[in-house]
């Protein structure tokens, strides 16, 4: 699995989930048990996964909506 983004922002993940679903894409999100740790203040940024197979197409997918995609 690769990275496509991270961020705190629980609406960005929802949107990039739908993007991606949307194209019969799976998507995975980790992170988002880290509140137990921080104390649900939310500074821990969760990370948007998808297959090694599907991230070209993910990529392209999020950067003609505007995300800011983690390098790598």
């Amino acid at each position: 699995m690769k990275e496509l983004f991270k961020t705190n922002d629980p609406t960005l993940i929802s949107f990039a989930t739908a993007l991606l679903k949307g194209e019969d894409i799976d998507c995975f999100t980790l992170d988002v048990h880290m509140s137990v740790l921080e104390g649900s203040i939310g500074i821990m940024p969760r990370r948007v996964m998808v297959a090694n197979d599907d991230l070209f197409l993910a990529r392209s997918i999020l950067r003609d909506n505007d995300f800011e995609l983690s390098e790598g």
